[in-house]
């Protein structure tokens, strides 16, 4: 099956757009009418007049570099999931999906999972009956750090351009998915059209640094190209980075457990909330009482949805 018929409704138009930037102008016949007798004929006439003309003038124009060949789409394999079309593919040589509502709302809107997919899906769900697209990429174990903001920069543009869906996301980060959410709003904000945190780490120092001997620990220094020593003056926090997010006015919605035995609330949600009201940002949260870290999300999503659609700023 081709790529254009299995995307058929993500943009309405049952093709597959190609990139802005990468795009040609492709001419095609207007389609073939039956001609006969002497008609057909002159038309053949004709149409040898114009080749032989169109040869003539090639050969006596200098030869002209080739165009180069536009890049292939990557390979999509269709599947279902709860119901929907699932495209799963490669960005950038990592493993990405993008699953389709039944009908588009107008101007593809879509939520962006940054970590676990599947996990608690509630709202999307609820998004995804509402016309809305669901996203993921393959980003694990790089703990938001800037190679892997580089990969996201790069899934972003291809959703917006190929599958053609609204410029700006509604990112969704729980657990350790705050951190990619938010660095990747704070670096571009014009692209973010509400922020969802679950959960969600914003300090690297509150998690995975609790535990110095882990192996989280170890993989998050590698992946800021950090030591024990230049974490001192590590200031690229999602923590940090408030008035870079607050600055672009994109709303948040953070749920958190007060008991958060893995993420502490105090270091992370309680800590957001107060820097970002301070500079005048949009934030709601939603605290569970006793909560611990899981489960995630809400067992009836409508509060997580209904301030999607009220405050993402599309």
């Amino acid at each position: 099956m081709a790529e254009a018929d299995r995307v058929k409704g993500v943009n309405g138009k049952g093709q597959t757009p190609l990139p802005g930037s990468e795009a040609f102008a492709l001419a095609s016949p207007a389609g073939a009418e039956s001609v006969g007798g002497v008609k057909t004929c002159r038309f053949a006439v004709a149409l040898l007049g114009l080749t032989l003309a169109g040869s003539i003038l090639a050969a006596a124009q200098p030869s002209q570099p080739s165009q180069p060949s536009l890049p292939p789409a990557p390979a999509v394999k269709v599947s279902e999931w709860h119901g929907y079309s699932r495209l799963d593919f490669e960005v950038a040589g990592r493993p990405c999906l993008l699953i389709v509502p039944k009908s588009p709302a107008p101007r593809n809107p879509w939520i962006w999972r940054t970590e676990f997919f599947e996990h608690e899906p509630q709202a999307d769900l609820a998004l995804l009956a509402l016309g809305w697209h669901v996203a993921y990429m393959d980003a694990r174990d790089m703990y938001g750090a800037p190679r892997a903001m580089v990969l996201f920069g790069q899934f972003y543009a291809h959703l917006v351009s190929r599958y053609e869906l609204a410029k700006r996301v509604v990112l969704e980060g729980l657990s350790r998915g705050g951190l990619y959410a938010f660095n990747f709003a704070a670096s571009h904000p014009t692209r973010v059209a509400a922020l969802y945190l679950d959960g969600a780490v914003l300090d690297i120092k509150s998690w995975p640094g609790r535990r110095r001997d882990s192996k989280e620990w170890k993989e998050c220094l590698e992946a800021y190209g950090l030591t024990e020593e230049t974490l001192v003056g590590f200031k690229r926090n999602p923590i940090d980075r408030v008035p870079q997010v607050a600055g672009g006015k994109i709303p948040i919605l953070a749920i958190s457990g007060d008991a958060d035995e893995s993420v502490p609330f105090e270091e992370n949600t309680a800590l957001l909330e107060k820097r970002y009201k301070a500079q005048g940002g949009l934030i709601e949260v939603i605290v569970k009482p006793g909560g611990k870290h899981h489960p995630h999300s809400l067992k009836d999503p409508a509060p997580i949805v209904d301030f999607i659609i009220k405050h993402a700023r599309f």
